[in-house]
């Protein structure tokens, strides 16, 4: 059942907030603790070893109970930190709803290079679509997101992804977790854990377990029947010293192999509370289960296999660092046997993790599109239709606008009916912001996310657009040069095997009247013949003369200003036909200009 998510939020918001200061009061109250703990300790060791006046027992309670102390301490600061998470991740849910998110977020600007349109439909940058969307923490979750949002899948794909969105849509609980832990650690595809688990395992040959093992047996032994007074002890010191000498060679190797770990631990600490998260979560939607089903290897999943680890250098590092049972531990080869299975481990999952890190950034994907469905409720999944091309919009808006300043407008474009729409209109009166808004919708329909609509259906599509188009000093081209360059790219993709839906905004502006109107009409004929459809903006009424040239493929839209008390003022509204005025000379003169 979806709650409203403003009140669902700010309830939400107040939890964290009342965790945070519950857990800052806790973390004042034990700092004083550990203070009044080692000023006990330092009284204590006074007391016992200048004084004599009490058992050094008690040292060493006092010791013991300032090592609890730490370890109750270090958890008090991990849930005051996931609470200060928790705080943020709805302070900034609430600044979406409240439109004031723009450029307090990640905008993703890496992923805009090399592809044909983001530019033009601000899908990456600040204020972009990605930065309304991205809630991923990890760098596979962004990656994965904007790859959803730079390339269409299949119908099929969409469809699977529509589901999965939809069941994660009520999933908050979940959501909350995954996006908690994703911030908690380094789980992205270059870090500590993706890096670690690409370096090569240690070669170890057969013999070398075996060789330790027989060591720590016969050294186990030999102690035993030491403590009974069967042997000297001096005999099972120099065991110890020719077994050190024996494994001397392969130890060295398997410090490396213990270093390695150290960062890598941490973070996979983290990754397996994800996992677990993951795996039990009930869901039903098809993608959801085949990413739980990757969490499986060999019957042992992913989080099974991280504690494993997880426990394997935590002994290593206590047979290490104990002082009270080091020497025991080193004698018996505990740590080297411990390096030996972190090793077999590596061999046995290390080439699991990409696959796992990839579940995890498909799963902030999903949660990412599924956060944006919540919180805009009435937004309904495109439905798409197998044959096109096909954009049937009713009440379509622009989905980085808020409903205040939102005018929605019908668009439809059909394969078998009108084929292009020249918008004529005045400046400032809505035509890009138009062409943005189809965009910017096929971008979330093809992604698997809903739209900003009262109703869409479409078809698969590719997009063409020439909204955002820059001379190069680089290239030597200049604006006019670099458009036709792009809109030559268009009509190559029209000629693909998916059908195009092209958005061309003021076409062809660089150049005069006459070439305008005559390349225009060419460009307009190659995209109609080639089974594409789209919208072309103007400000040349000469060219609102092509849909008639073009018959039943072409018709004429336009948007229109007034002027009230010398200020120009737009509806937004698209209408039918040709614009009956240009607001160019108002605006000049509006701006002190004597025209």
């Amino acid at each position: 059942m979806l709650t409203d998510p403003r009140v669902e939020y700010e309830q939400r918001l107040r939890r964290w907030r009342d965790r945070v200061a519950a857990y800052d009061r806790r973390h004042l109250i034990v700092s004083n603790a550990r203070l009044a703990a080692v000023a006990t300790i330092a009284l204590l060791l006074w007391l016992a070893f200048f004084r004599g006046t009490v058992s050094p027992w008690w040292v060493v309670a006092g010791v013991a109970g300032f090592v609890a102390l730490v370890v109750f301490h270090a958890r008090v600061l991990q849930r005051l930190e996931r609470s200060a998470r928790g705080v943020r991740l709805y302070e900034r849910g609430l600044e979406r709803l409240s439109g004031r998110w723009a450029g307090s977020g990640r905008g993703g600007e890496s992923f805009v290079e090399g592809h044909p349109y983001a530019r033009d439909l601000d899908l990456f940058g600040r204020g972009s679509l990605f930065e309304l969307l991205n809630s991923a923490r990890t760098e596979a979750g962004e990656a994965t997101l904007a790859d959803w949002l730079r390339a269409g899948a299949d119908l099929a794909e969409v469809i699977a992804r529509q589901r999965a969105v939809d069941e994660l849509r009520t999933g908050l609980d979940f959501r909350e977790d995954v996006a908690i832990l994703t911030d908690e650690g380094d789980v992205s595809r270059t870090g500590a854990i993706a890096t670690w688990s690409a370096l090569e395992p240690l070669a170890v040959p057969s013999h070398v377990p075996v060789l330790f093992a027989a060591c720590t047996i016969v050294t186990l032994l030999m102690g035993v029947l030491a403590s009974y007074g069967v042997i000297p002890w001096s005999f099972v010191l120099g065991l110890v010293l020719i077994g050190a000498a024996v494994v001397h060679r392969w130890r060295q190797a398997l410090r490396i192999v213990a270093e390695r770990i150290g960062q890598p631990a941490v973070d996979l600490t983290v990754l397996g509370e994800l996992m677990v998260r993951i795996e039990t979560e009930s869901v039903g939607a098809p993608r959801l289960l085949a990413l739980q089903a990757a969490l499986t290897t060999e019957g042992v999943t992913a989080s099974r296999a991280i504690a494993r680890l997880t426990q394997l250098v935590s002994w290593r590092e206590s047979s290490m660092h104990n002082l009270l049972f080091m020497p025991i531990t080193t004698a018996l080869l505990v740590p080297d046997q411990l390096a030996l299975a972190i090793n077999r481990w590596h061999r046995t999952y290390g080439p699991h993790v990409v696959e796992w890190l990839r579940v995890v950034g498909e799963l902030e994907a999903f949660s990412a599109l599924a956060m944006y469905a919540y919180e805009n409720p009435r937004d309904p999944f495109p439905v798409f239709v197998p044959n096109g091309p096909l954009f049937r919009a009713e009440a379509l808006g622009h989905p980085l606008l808020t409903d205040a300043v939102s005018v929605r407008n019908d668009v439809c474009l059909d394969g078998g009916g009108v084929q292009v729409i020249v918008i004529s209109g005045s400046n400032m009166s809505g035509k890009s912001t138009l062409l943005r808004s189809v965009g910017v919708n096929v971008v979330l329909a093809l992604a698997g996310a809903p739209v900003r609509a009262a109703r869409l259906s479409l078809s698969r599509l590719v997009l063409g657009a020439t909204l955002r188009i820059d001379d190069s000093l680089q290239a030597g081209h200049s604006r006019f040069f670099a458009e036709i360059l792009r809109i030559r790219d268009i009509v190559d993709a029209a000629r693909g095997p998916v059908p195009l839906l092209f958005l061309l905004d003021e076409i062809l502006h660089g150049t005069n009247s006459y070439d305008r109107r005559i390349g225009a009409e060419a460009i307009v004929r190659a995209l109609v013949g080639a089974g594409a459809i789209g919208l072309v903006t103007t400000h040349d009424l000469a060219l609102t003369e092509l849909p008639a040239r073009l018959g039943v493929a072409g018709t004429n839209m336009h948007f229109q200003d007034r002027i009230d008390d010398a200020k120009m003022v737009f509806d937004y509204r698209m209408r039918p036909g040709v614009v009956e005025h240009s607001n160019a000379l108002a605006l000049m003169k509006a701006v002190g200009l004597d025209v």
